[in-house]
């Protein structure tokens, strides 16, 4: 029995298990919106995000973040859906639309390598943090521990009266106290990291740190290891958990003393704030970063979608539900930091940090005032794994697509498992590094540099590549071909003219506000600095190499001819599939629409038919295994049926 409208199928079009039988699609629509949640939604959103909104006027914070989200957010997001979902290729497949920029994908698997090897870091620090709560007493409550210095000073039990007592000591020593060193600093700097004093000091590798790097990856991998079939099945528990526990946390946290004046500090406007360009930068920044445009995961998660699949409300729906966890997960983050303050008698903006500092730190700190602070910890670190885990779940199936979908022979395909199994084991052994005594000052060059204005610039060749090298008429007349209904005026408008805009203001905004990056008290030193631009120019200089390297090997006598050819669509470009190749991609055209087809010439065309129906004959004869692992022995003279 055939049922129509559902997983995202336009009604009067039959829903079939897996409209693409060579890639897969998602097992329904639900799991792709989750996964994309689950991408969008990262540890930014629970230690960034609650940042920046204080530093930059509290509530008048939301004013700039949410227009920001309106006017390149949610359009960008809304472009790379309906970009990879229109080709059903991932990062590198997509650009037949203009072979010269596939630099740009290539870009976006460089950057995806960095955050994929750093991320999957953070993520085994959190498994390390949650294992270690599974105890009486946490490690990190007391200064008596032997990796504790004189200058550590707690807050729990007596040590809360070392530190009335200094009170009453002198002005001095009220400095000191403000200035202590508390245990869960000192246990995360002497005894997780045991941190040494220079980059280039690696000393020897922690042990514990990399047995739980071991179990990260390995999570990773058994999670992707049939594609986006068994991805999207896990998704359910990854994406939608860390919801339960930040609700759990969030009503415990409300109800402690001091919570209020947290969130009045978190939400409180200052006004005056709004008119200063670096609130509105730190908003842009923020919305494009978190949001994950120009890291390839977009368009190979889309990719996977069936054909007539509703992208546009998809994009909308993931993109607000990204920011809204943001906005929530501060209330959580400034109840337990307003609860630490009126403990600390400090004033919340000295107990608030980013970053690290905050998930490991900050917020562990606050976890041990609380009764029953073990079952805290583990939720608090089981959320911030899942969080992880999701983002790196499409990490890394980003570069396994693009690897299956550039080489595309049949072998590829039916051993995908292969490539996860080799991409998840060079990312270990890549990672090793920054399990090091050094690994924390390699994991902040990496989070700083490698993913910071490359992706601005490679974001904005995207939009200018696809709005007037291919022509925004010809994208839109695909969109609404893919949809049934053209792109809405507001997305026409802002694809073409505000999003490069503010896309380009927030490179110019991350050029002049650029300081060099310091740990603490460390400063990096000239040599690694140099070798964290070496990271963000890696991705870049992809376009450019790639470019020219097309343009050589183009067709043409001038170099203005030669520029033509690696720019016009390649005679594949369009609908993956048969069925969904029609009015100007129709492969049985009468002669009248052959000359009307987008950059292809008729040869071109007879060629492709050739090729299309030689793919077609081995597609029936071959017995071809998904990415869902499952073998299907295709008899139908319809393979896509």
């Amino acid at each position: 029995m055939e049922n129509y409208g559902q997983n995202g199928a336009v009604p009067g079009e039959p829903v079939k298990k897996d409209e693409n039988s060579r890639r897969g699609n998602w097992g329904n629509q639900i799991e792709f919106v989750l996964t994309s949640v689950g991408y969008a939604v990262g540890l930014g959103n629970v230690w960034r995000f609650p940042y920046l909104c204080y530093r930059n006027g509290g509530g008048a914070f939301m004013l700039p973040y949410f227009i920001m989200l309106v006017f390149c957010g949610i359009p960008l997001f809304f472009l790379e859906l309906s970009f990879g979902q229109f080709a059903s290729q991932g990062c590198l497949g997509v650009w037949k639309i203009s072979p010269m920029f596939k630099g740009v994908g290539y870009g976006m698997m460089v950057v995806s390598t960095y955050i994929g090897i750093y991320y999957n870091v953070v993520i085994c620090i959190a498994f390390y943090y949650f294992f270690m709560s599974m105890t009486n007493l946490l490690p990190w409550t007391y200064c008596n521990n032997p990796w504790n210095t004189p200058d550590c000073s707690g807050v729990v039990g007596n040590s809360l009266a070392n530190v009335t007592t200094s009170l009453v000591a002198g002005v001095s020593e009220v400095v000191n106290r403000t200035k202590r060193t508390s245990p869960s600093e000192e246990y995360w700097k002497h005894y997780v990291l045991n941190i040494s004093d220079d980059i280039g000091n690696f000393g020897e590798v922690r042990l514990p740190i990399l047995g739980c790097l071991a179990v990260s990856w390995l999570v990773v991998f058994l999670c992707l290891i049939r594609g986006v079939k068994s991805s999207g099945k896990v998704v359910y528990f990854t994406a939608t958990f860390p919801y339960v526990v930040l609700t759990i946390l969030f009503i415990r946290g409300i109800t402690l003393d001091g919570a209020i004046n947290g969130i009045m500090y978190y939400l409180t406007p200052q006004w005056q704030k709004v008119l200063d360009a670096k609130v509105w930068g730190d908003a842009a920044s923020q919305i494009f970063y978190s949001l994950g445009c120009a890291w390839g995961g977009l368009i190979t998660m889309a990719s996977y979608n069936k054909f007539h699949n509703n992208c546009f409300r998809d994009s909308i729906i993931i993109s607000i539900t990204n920011c809204a966890t943001s906005v929530y997960a501060g209330f959580v983050i400034f109840s337990i930091l307003g609860f630490m303050a009126h403990n600390l008698n400090v004033p919340v903006s000295e107990v608030a940090d980013h970053g690290p500092g905050l998930a490991f730190v900050a917020y562990p700190e606050a976890l041990t005032l609380l009764p029953i602070s073990p079952l805290w910890s583990l939720l608090f670190f089981f959320m911030l794994i899942l969080l992880g885990l999701g983002t790196q779940f499409c990490l890394l199936e980003t570069l396994v697509t693009a690897i299956v979908d550039e080489i595309g022979t049949d072998w590829i395909i039916r051993n995908k498992t292969v490539v996860t199994l080799s991409v998840a084991v060079a990312g270990f052994l890549l990672g090793v590094p920054l399990t090091t005594r050094a690994g924390i000052y390699w994991l902040l060059l990496m989070d700083n540099y490698a993913a910071s204005f490359s992706l601005v610039i490679i974001s904005c060749i995207m939009c200018i590549c696809v709005m007037y090298v291919y022509g925004h008429r010809n994208y839109f007349r695909d969109v609404e071909m893919m949809l049934g209904f053209p792109p809405p005026l507001f997305f026409k408008v802002c694809w073409r003219f505000i999003s490069p805009i503010i896309i380009s203001f927030i490179l110019i905004f991350t050029v002049i506000q650029y300081k060099p990056i310091t740990y603490n008290d460390y400063v990096y030193p000239r040599w690694s600095l140099a070798i964290g631009f070496a990271m963000a120019l890696s991705s870049v200089v992809c376009i450019p190499i790639y470019a020219l390297y097309k343009i050589s090997r183009s067709p043409g006598a001038t170099f203005r001819e030669r520029l033509k050819n690696a720019c016009k669509a390649h005679p594949k470009w369009g609908p993956a599939l048969r069925e969904h190749r029609t009015g100007r991609y129709a492969p049985m055209a009468s002669e009248d629409t052959v000359e009307a087809r987008p950059f292809k010439e008729k040869e071109e065309l007879k060629e492709e038919l050739k090729e299309e129906e030689k793919e077609r004959k081995d597609e029936i004869s071959l017995t071809i295994q998904g990415s869902n692992g499952s073998t299907n022995t295709h008899n139908n003279p319809n393979p896509s049926a």
